[in-house]
């Protein structure tokens, strides 16, 4: 943690404009034949395939994500993940808008878990179109350390049981890629699978975390008839591409599992 606290408090603000193409690669990644005209309202949980980080080709770092050091601190810890968010819409975006993004870093704090040492990044976001607010968030970034040679993954945690909605989706490796692209993601573990296993120990392509909770999110709202108002994620364990993915819920919960059973991400649904 030496020096690490002196980044708490770094904000950061940039732009991004909810353009019509991106909306329409939206849909069709995710099946839809949705058409925008200017001005229609977005889905609001599709806020996240916005803002994107952009940064050169010079500025990655070896697993392809913005090299640290420059917005998020310089943990050393070499596995990054996202962990979790927190999110409240406040109003909705629309095709056509030019919204602003404000980032600040509101903790930075260590833990020892059963798989070692990790550094929990905390940072806010707030995205605006002019005065108006239209999404508050909180999101954790988890840094860890790489996995022992030959060590046993951690225990699984059990899917809740209960539903009274199920569904399922496939993570390809087109839709992988698909989905990055839309993100502009670097992160290797999401389509080499040679680094993936060899420099991260994960025994496949990694699917990201983001897709799956769109993925439980579209299910979940199709179910309810409603979108939330106010949702708290947490990514609970990585999934591989190639697998179906269990999409489940019970009215404010919703989660997603592995073919196995494993619980992989969990949500918390305010209507």
């Amino acid at each position: 943690m030496s020096g690490l606290e002196d980044w708490i408090g770094r904000s950061r603000t940039h732009e991004d404009e909810i353009t019509r193409p991106a909306l329409r690669r939206i849909a069709s990644m995710l099946d839809r034949s949705d058409v925008f005209a200017p001005g229609d309202p977005i889905p609001a949980h599709w806020y996240a395939m916005f803002f994107p980080e952009i940064a050169r080709q010079s500025q990655l770092g070896p697993d392809g994500h913005p090299a640290r050091g420059d917005f998020l601190p310089p943990v050393a810890l070499p596995r990054r993940m996202f962990a979790g968010r927190r999110v409240r819409f406040v109003s909705p975006l629309a095709a056509g808008d030019v919204a602003t993004k404000t980032s600040t870093i509101a903790a930075i704090t260590p833990k020892t878990g059963r798989s070692g040492q990790m550094v929990f990044v905390t940072i806010r976001h707030a995205i605006s179109v002019g005065a108006r607010v239209a999404i508050e968030e909180e999101q954790d970034v988890v840094y860890r350390e790489p996995p022992a040679p030959g060590a046993a993954p951690p225990a699984a945690t059990a899917a809740p049981e209960g539903a009274t909605w199920r569904g399922s989706y496939l993570p390809t490796t087109t839709l992988l890629f698909r989905y990055s692209a839309l993100t502009w993601n670097g992160h290797r573990i999401h389509y080499d699978a040679d680094y993936t296993r060899g420099e991260e120990g994960y025994p496949g392509l990694v699917v990201n975390g983001g897709l799956t909770l769109l993925m439980l999110l579209e299910a979940a709202i199709a179910a309810n008839g409603a979108s939330p108002r106010q949702i708290a994620v947490r990514n609970v364990s990585p999934l591989i591409a190639g697998a179906a993915v269990t999409l489940a819920g019970d009215g404010s919960r919703a989660w997603a599992a592995s073919a196995a059973g494993a619980l992989s991400v969990s949500a918390e649904l305010s209507f």
